[in-house]
């Protein structure tokens, strides 16, 4: 019964606007039907848009890593000096210190580790199906995987990016490292 009463409802809201406004308003409960009155009878107000929310100030995530290398390990201050005037002990000294620190804002922005862990040298599969952004083949590449060869390099993959927010002007975007100014009195 239930089902014949609902195919009747249908074919009657649907050509005849007189029965769909019954069948809504009987389909309405006690809330809903006194909403559109409410409606009808509320005094009208403009709305006024709500404020667009700051704009944050634009900074590439390569600056944001270049000024964090720069302001932890002065990593751009040693590729940007001129090394003629220095010896090679002098340059390998400065650079012990700026690679270790280095190494320590990678580790902590991107926790490198290989791709493959095995030592360089050893011998490795490259299975079917892989992935070219995960594996370089060189050399004699023939036939159909899986490939069988010696790892030259073990590649690195970073297992976190978690790269500082910039919160400076957007004037400020693109500086790498600030001029340092000793004010003298």
């Amino acid at each position: 019964m239930r089902l014949t009463v609902a195919i009747r409802a249908f074919f009657s809201a649907l050509f005849n606007s007189a029965a769909a406004e019954r069948i809504a308003a009987a389909l309405q409960t006690p809330d809903q039907a006194a909403l559109p009155k409410a409606l009808e009878t509320a005094p009208k107000t403009e709305r006024t848009p709500k404020p667009a929310p700051p704009k944050r100030p634009a900074r590439s995530d390569a600056v944001s890593l270049l000024a964090t290398m720069q302001r932890e390990a002065r990593f751009v201050d040693l590729v940007q000096e001129s090394l003629d005037q220095y010896t090679d002990e002098q340059v390998g000294a400065a650079a012990r210190d700026v690679l270790r620190d280095c190494r320590s804002v990678l580790d902590r922005l991107f926790g490198l580790q290989p791709v493959v862990d095995r030592e360089e040298g050893a011998a490795v599969e490259v299975p079917a199906g892989f992935d070219a952004g995960r594996f370089r083949l060189t050399g004699n590449v023939s036939g159909e995987p899986p490939f069988r060869g010696q790892l030259v390099h073990h590649g690195w993959e970073a297992v976190r990016c978690e790269m500082p927010q910039w919160a400076g002007s957007d004037d400020a975007a693109r500086v790498v490292a600030p001029a340092e100014v000793q004010l003298r009195f």
